[in-house]
């Protein structure tokens, strides 16, 4: 059984560069292939449609997240500014529950984000503003709200022209946005 009086003992003691490690480390073992852990963090910034960056509310560094399940629009696409500025508006300062399962291949937390407990990416994919994100054939887990907001021609479904992100860096690369 974890003490957290003598946790919390321990990161006073050894100052804020230890503590900002030490929760970063305790949070990548809890985050990783078990079922999700959830803490709550304030949305600081939102670099597209499926990416943001949270502060834990708690204090500590700040983490980079990307959205699990939902595929955006690249920001210098077709779509790409609308479902990144769909995401800021609804997100942006915000207080949201994360809950974390693991990292993808670029470092980032992929996790589920919910405020006000409600699903953002089911609300993403809902409004057109994103895809449901499928992998080698298995439907992804808004694979019907994506269906209703085509069927709607919602968003990003409102005309035939709107790429998919993964043949769009096929086809085009990917874009190039400083600090994002």
């Amino acid at each position: 059984m974890l003490d957290w009086r003598r946790v919390h003992r321990d990161i006073k003691i050894r100052g804020r560069r230890w503590a900002a490690t030490g929760v970063a480390a305790w949070l990548a073992c809890l985050c990783t292939p078990m079922p999700a852990c959830a803490w709550q963090a304030v949305v600081t910034h939102v670099s597209d449609g499926d990416t943001v960056w949270v502060q834990p509310v708690q204090g500590g560094e700040a983490y980079k997240v990307r959205l699990l399940g939902i595929d955006a629009p690249e920001i210098c696409q077709l779509w790409g500014p609308q479902s990144r500025a769909a995401l800021h508006a609804v997100l942006q300062g915000q207080v949201v529950e994360v809950r974390a399962r693991t990292r993808d291949s670029y470092g980032r937390l992929l996790a589920q984000l919910s405020r006000q407990g409600h699903d953002v990416g089911a609300w993403m994919v809902g409004q057109g503003y994103a895809w449901s994100y499928s992998f080698q054939n298995h439907a992804g887990p808004y694979e019907a709200l994506q269906m209703q907001a085509q069927s709607q021609h919602l968003g990003l479904f409102s005309e035939g022209r709107a790429l998919q992100p993964r043949w769009f860096r096929q086809r085009f690369g990917s874009c190039h946005t400083p600090g994002n």
